[in-house]
């Protein structure tokens, strides 16, 4: 069996999900093609991913002369196709917050993508993110009469289901993958009752090896970490403020942020203007291993998050053994637990946020190792890379039904 991947930027530090993703799939026997938009120049500092960049083929790396050649070839040879998926792409104008222009260039670059996966023995297309990759994705499908199937993470998707025509792409989808619960219910809200049988629930996985072996006391028992983008919705101005305000109180508190993002100069203003820049380091990104040491290390994971999907960091810190500290929003309380796993807060809370920081701090070292025995359990039971990629080769193979799964 031959799968195409379609990802708008691959690989992609923030995205090492999709590809621990595919080699689970291509373990199982999946021999997959790796499409992406763009991202040969981005900057990716784990060796695994720089390899995969060299196995991917990128739509727009040659610029617009091969997208309109290969639309020119499409509109020749496949006439009929080519002005469905032209309808298709006119269609997802209205309400649209991207140009007609690039909806035109989005169908081009579907044109370029089923003229690479022609005589090559690909059976199915699967797209990450419900957004631009999946409208290629759709297109490419109409154009080539390949099934396509898409992976919803959110916050994304959530924030303009209209503007981005998700009922439309579900409804043309062979199926929809879901990474957790409350996204599954996002997808209910926005497609037809009829599609809801199209919708299973795949979790993003945690290989085995990721683990250690058992609970260990921190080398820094006063250091939180935080993972992630330095964007708006992360909420790091927002995690700055709470560990200024609790700072004095707790003698030798530290915050390490592992990541880069257009937000880095603001958040190093505000740890300056806050007088507490001894308690806090940016490191920019670290690649797998870099971010496994900083978890075992650190006393826990916090995040400051205003929207989010299921962040793999939470668990990966889960997996290690490690409490963490996040916000009551989207799919996160189906993993995090006050008291159990970790420490829910109120979204954009200060006070709140605070309060957990002062709780994780002062929990005994039994409490720490209770709640990280039940995280490993939680996690195992439910993100197990290759089981959940098991699950995903089956769908793709046509051997399991999403009505079946989802008990429709």
């Amino acid at each position: 069996m031959k799968v195409a991947y379609v990802v708008n930027q691959y690989p992609k530090v923030s995205h090492s999900f999709i590809r621990r993703e595919i080699l689970a799939l291509e373990s199982h026997g999946v021999q997959v093609c790796r499409y992406a938009i763009r991202g040969w120049t981005e900057n990716v500092v784990d060796p695994t991913d720089i390899a995969e960049r060299n196995l991917t083929e990128y739509l727009l790396r040659g610029g617009l002369l091969p997208l309109l050649f290969a639309a020119i070839y499409q509109l020749v040879a496949n006439t009929g196709c080519f002005f469905r998926a032209l309808g298709h792409a006119l269609g997802m104008v209205r309400k649209s917050d991207r140009s007609v222009a690039l909806h035109i260039v989005t169908l081009a670059e579907a044109c370029l993508l089923a003229r690479l996966m022609k005589g090559r023995g690909i059976t199915h297309m699967h797209a990450h993110f419900g957004t631009n990759s999946t409208e290629v994705a759709m297109h490419a499908s109409t154009l080539s009469g390949i099934p396509y199937s898409f992976t919803v993470h959110g916050p994304d998707e959530f924030d303009k289901p209209e503007f981005i025509k998700l009922s439309k792409k579900v409804r043309h989808a062979k199926f929809v993958i879901a990474i957790s619960d409350f996204c599954a219910s996002q997808i209910y809200r926005w497609c037809a009752y009829e599609d809801w049988q199209k919708v299973v629930i795949v979790r993003c996985g945690i290989d085995a090896s990721f683990g250690a072996t058992g609970y260990a006391t921190p080398a820094h028992p006063r250091r939180l970490v935080c993972v992630g983008r330095l964007a708006a919705q992360k909420g790091h101005m927002l995690l700055v403020r709470a560990l200024a305000n609790v700072i004095d109180d707790i003698p030798d508190l530290e915050l390490m942020l592992i990541g880069d993002g257009e937000m880095r100069a603001e958040i190093e203003a505000l740890i300056r203007n806050e007088g507490i820049e001894h308690a806090v380091q940016i490191t920019g990104w670290k690649d797998t291993e870099g971010v496994r040491d900083a978890l075992i290390a650190g006393r826990g994971l916090v995040l400051g998050s205003f929207a989010e999907g299921l962040p793999i960091v939470i668990m990966e810190a889960m997996s290690l053994g490690r409490a963490v500290i996040a916000a009551d929003i989207a799919a996160i309380p189906e993993l995090v637990q006050t008291d159990k796993t970790g420490w829910l807060y109120s979204p954009g809370s200060v006070e709140s946020l605070s309060g957990a920081i002062r709780q994780c701090i002062a929990a005994h070292e039994d409490t720490h190792s209770e709640m990280g025995d039940r995280g490993r359990r939680l996690i195992k039971e439910r993100h197990d890379q290759a089981r959940e990629a098991g699950l995903l080769a089956r769908l793709f193979a046509g051997q399991l039904e999403p009505s079946n799964l989802r008990g429709w």
